[in-house]
């Protein structure tokens, strides 16, 4: 139960402040850190000096931590508060106990003037109207001043109390919690999620490196396969082309005739007949 109402109340401090951008320019009003005049920039959430938030009836700029102030007769710019009270209807701003009109965008930043068109309305990023954050702002203020008013007032505290469903011990402790502004349980968050994100991290990894592994694999051996098949074509080629190249199988030799010795010189007539060019002549009787 009181992590329940521990999570909106971080939710209402961070959505406290809101960008001031002008219904007709388009452009958000940004307060100098050195100057305290007002400018008209391109709208950036992460700038703080574009960041404004109702605090009662005065426009407080968080990087600055000054207010909007009316100066001179229709001059305006950021200087300590208290000065100035704004009204809000309908979009427009005008101070509070004067007629000089409406805070209106110009050439050179913002200025009051008469006109109640679209230059003298102003929204936030999400193009509400910045009363609608004031309307809000004024509904928060009320709830955390019932809460912090347990030890004072205890007719407003056993309000809050049947409101929020708690009991009276449990709403002083979350009062406790608050003020001493304990990060713990937020930094526990942060680490789990990063332990979390860590892990799936680590695993998207591991999958990926498998993947290309496989993948290089089956190109390696798609790669020697088509590399086998080349070298057995090519053998193949190259034995058709040995043998339509090779000589035809040289002739028989007709058998000599039983009488030829080794080394006698013989000679093959037309008529097919072999007689043996020297005959061997008989020894001569001693």
């Amino acid at each position: 139960m009181k992590l329940f109402w521990i999570i909106p109340f971080f939710l209402l401090q961070d959505t406290e402040a809101f960008l001031m951008k002008n219904a007709k320019v388009k452009l958000c009003l940004e307060a100098s850190p050195t100057s305290g005049n007002l400018l008209l920039e391109d709208c950036d959430p992460e700038s703080h000096f574009q960041d404004w938030s109702w605090q009662g009836h005065s426009l407080v700029n968080q990087g600055t931590r000054s207010c909007l102030t009316v100066v001179g007769a229709n001059s305006v710019q950021t200087s300590l508060c208290g000065s100035t009270s704004w009204d809000c209807s309908d979009s427009l701003l005008s101070p509070l106990g004067s007629s000089q009109g409406y805070l209106v965008a110009n050439r050179k930043g913002v200025a009051l003037n008469d006109v109640r068109g679209l230059k003298a309305q102003w929204q936030d990023v999400a193009e509400r109207s910045v009363c609608e954050e004031k309307a809000e702002a004024e509904q928060d203020r009320h709830f955390f001043a019932a809460l912090a008013s347990t030890h004072g007032y205890e007719h407003t505290a056993g309000n809050a109390t049947l409101a929020l469903g708690i009991s009276q011990e449990e709403l002083e402790e979350l009062l406790w919690f608050f003020r001493r502004e304990d990060p713990a349980a937020w930094n526990y968050s942060i680490l789990a999620l990063s332990f979390i994100t860590l892990v799936l991290g680590l695993l998207l990894l591991a999958i990926n490196v498998a993947r290309n592994r496989k993948r290089k694999i089956h190109e390696y051996r798609e790669a020697a396969q088509a590399a086998q098949q080349a070298e057995l074509e090519a053998k193949q080629a190259l034995m058709s082309v040995q043998q339509e190249q090779s000589p035809a199988e040289p002739e028989k030799q007709e058998p000599l005739p039983q009488d030829q010795k080794a080394g006698d010189v013989v000679v093959q007539w037309k008529d097919g007949t072999i007689t043996s060019l020297y005959t061997e002549r008989s020894e001569d009787p001693v």
